[in-house]
């Protein structure tokens, strides 16, 4: 049950970072690992003005 535990996080987590990834143009990604496991995802994201 823990290993099943572990992939839905791990599935949450590649969607969520696709998701970021559809919306912005420039910028990073940063993903927050404690104990093994991500606990956090930081966006920044730029601006260019032309």
């Amino acid at each position: 049950m823990a290993e099943q535990n572990k992939g839905e996080e791990f599935d949450e987590v590649v969607e969520s970072v696709k998701s970021m990834l559809n919306k912005m143009k420039f910028g990073s990604i940063t993903l927050v690992v404690q104990d093994g496991k991500v606990v956090q995802l930081e966006k920044n994201e730029k601006v260019r003005i032309k």
